[in-house]
């Protein structure tokens, strides 16, 4: 097995905020370091890679990459129409054959908890399908099918069904909002800020002890009204800031300290504002081979931005292979993924060497 990533401490659930910190039930800093392992989001409705590998065998990769916990990407059809999850896409777990969604969903996440790895609860889309671009139905927190009373009912069922689960100890009210949204502003069909805050609300009222993460517009990369306009819940020391990173701007960084001007900028300042709130950042991800580049460049700029701030951080993805959707092709190889197409080994040693240097700092 390669070396772990990090010092793999257990961490006692649930989790709550504490200044700019997350911290355990035991009083320690917990510092979130996650994979994405999407799927339940996807048209297979299902998490990647249970067609070439068994639950376990993905689960002790996870290990084996060193993170403590998993942002799980789910979509509110995928919730609301429970469907039979189609055989070759879990070809390798033979007890899933014949099997709805949602009971494959619990067998990951009982098979994450055993594994003592915490699980977020990411609502990535309506409508099940590869995210994201402004005109794909997704990118506010409702849509025609799926209005905003569907996306809080679907939000307190899914609290309800893990909240014997202790290790679920985040729930990602909503992915990447775009289409318009704004936070806060005149317009209660785009103001993202009202809607987390009864998003957030109806979370904490079935289960007070989740930790709330929220995103901000323009693909969670733009948090400058956050600053002047926080989010206050119900409950106290639960609410978490997503923002996401990538280098598909078009625009090349000619140093590091211009890309922590601009980070800073887009949402590193929040750092320091008032009220005290932790950052996490949600996707992040660059190509498999780190060989692409100003893409390598720019992550390796950003993991050296991620240990200066001493923020937690959320890989995007784990997976080996495409699901189905727009742009997508099932079973071609995911370019970022950081475990190979057969799920049994990391395709991205480059990558996780690199993050070794984000270190986890449980203290």
């Amino acid at each position: 097995m390669p070396p772990v990533l990090f010092a793999q401490q257990d961490v006692l659930p649930p989790l709550h905020t504490s200044g700019y910190d997350i911290l355990d039930a035991a009083g320690h800093r917990v510092r979130l370091t996650s994979v994405n392992w999407y799927g339940f989001d996807q048209k297979e409705f299902v998490a990647g890679g249970l067609d070439v590998a068994p639950l376990e065998a993905i689960i002790e990769q996870i290990r084996a990459i060193g993170v403590n916990s998993v942002r799980l990407p789910w979509a509110n059809e995928t919730f609301e129409r429970n469907p039979l999850v189609p055989d070759y896409a879990v070809k390798a777990n033979p007890q899933f054959r014949g099997k709805h969604a949602l009971d494959v969903m619990d067998a990951v996440i009982a098979g994450l908890a055993q594994a003592h790895i915490l699980i977020i609860l990411d609502n990535h889309v309506s409508r099940a399908d590869w995210c994201c671009k402004d005109d794909d139905g997704n990118g506010l927190w409702y849509n025609a099918e799926c209005p905003e009373e569907k996306w809080i009912a679907d939000w307190r069922a899914i609290v309800h069904r893990y909240k014997k689960q202790h290790w679920v100890i985040g729930a990602d009210l909503r992915n990447e909002l775009r289409s318009g949204a704004q936070w806060g502003g005149s317009d209660p069909r785009l103001d993202w800020h009202a809607a987390a805050e009864r998003g957030g609300n109806a979370v904490l009222a079935e289960n007070p002890e989740l930790l709330v993460m929220v995103e901000g517009p323009q693909y969670s990369t733009d948090f400058t009204a956050f600053g002047a306009l926080p989010l206050v819940l119900k409950v106290a020391n639960r609410v978490v800031y997503s923002p996401h990173a990538y280098s598909f701007s078009g625009y090349v960084f000619k140093s590091y300290d211009e890309l922590r001007q601009a980070y800073d900028a887009r949402a590193g300042f929040l750092v320091h504002a008032q009220p005290a709130i932790p950052l996490w950042v949600g996707e992040f991800g660059t190509c498999q081979t780190l060989d692409c580049g100003d893409n390598s460049q720019w992550f390796r700029w950003f993991a050296q931005y991620l240990q200066e701030k001493n923020l937690s951080w959320s890989y995007w993805p784990l997976n080996g292979t495409q699901s189905s959707g727009i742009s997508r092709k099932y079973g071609e190889v995911e370019t970022y993924g950081l475990l190979s197409p057969d799920y049994q080994h990391i395709a991205a040693p480059k990558i996780v060497d690199l993050l070794r240097t984000v270190e986890n700092t449980n203290q």
